[in-house]
């Protein structure tokens, strides 16, 4: 089975930094649906750019047009050993069409983490946060270019002024219910996100093999031991 993690969180929790980190760490494939849409936008795909549109007045893009776009990129073979979800799903029709992936596919259970940030600090977080124009990468603290490709950073243009209260609003309309929805499975853990980033990666590194673990002994036959069970 493989270990599929759902890195979720409001705009500025840090959870697209802890998934590409676990990603790479793991050598899992990140998906980040942003990245996929900011590909088409530089290629002038008329559904990215149209999805633009409502991603630069902080709202959503519609749910038919992102779950095509994870349900394409899930199909790649690069997935088999798992994945790490980064902004999917946002809304419950999402979450339920991603169990319906899973099941087709036989993927197996969805590790699903909810970094917690207090509403002050990620308006403040986000007031002015700075991104490379080139791939799209949040600044580091202090730093003049981006530290991935050297590109220029600018000021996002959903990371201003009001557009960051809507945002916060959009994520506390549409994304919440997803929250309740994963809520009672056992695969379910909470992050605190309002700590040092070095205290988060562990936390959450802790928290995923622990998830991971329940599920295999919650899926493993009879008298095959679970993996958790195994390590103690």
């Amino acid at each position: 089975m493989g270990l599929n993690v759902i890195m979720m969180g409001p705009p500025g929790a840090g959870k697209g930094t802890q998934a590409d980190r676990f990603a790479r760490e793991r050598g899992l494939p990140k998906i980040s649906t942003g990245d996929i849409l900011r590909e088409g936008i530089k290629e002038q795909n008329p559904v990215a750019l149209e999805a633009k549109k409502l991603m630069d007045r902080g709202e959503l893009v519609d749910d038919a047009t992102i779950i095509a776009i994870v349900r394409d990129r899930l199909a790649r073979s690069d997935t088999r050993p798992g994945f790490v979800l980064d902004g999917f799903p946002r809304t419950v029709d999402q979450a339920v069409a991603l169990d319906a992936l899973m099941k087709e596919r036989a993927q197996g259970p969805l590790v699903v983490i909810d970094v917690v940030v207090p509403e002050q600090e990620l308006v403040r977080r986000l007031d002015g946060r700075r991104i490379c124009d080139k791939c799209g990468t949040n600044a580091e603290p202090g730093k003049s270019e981006c530290s991935k490709c050297g590109g220029a950073l600018v000021v996002r243009a959903d990371d201003d002024g009001q557009v960051v209260l809507e945002r916060l609003k959009v994520y506390e309309r549409a994304t919440k219910p997803v929250l309740d929805y994963y809520r009672g499975r056992p695969t379910f853990r909470i992050v605190n996100g309002a700590q040092s980033q070095e205290r988060v990666a562990h936390e959450l590194d802790t928290v995923i093999d622990d998830a991971a673990a329940a599920s295999a002994g919650a899926t493993a036959p009879a008298g095959v031991p679970s993996q958790k069970a195994a390590r103690t």
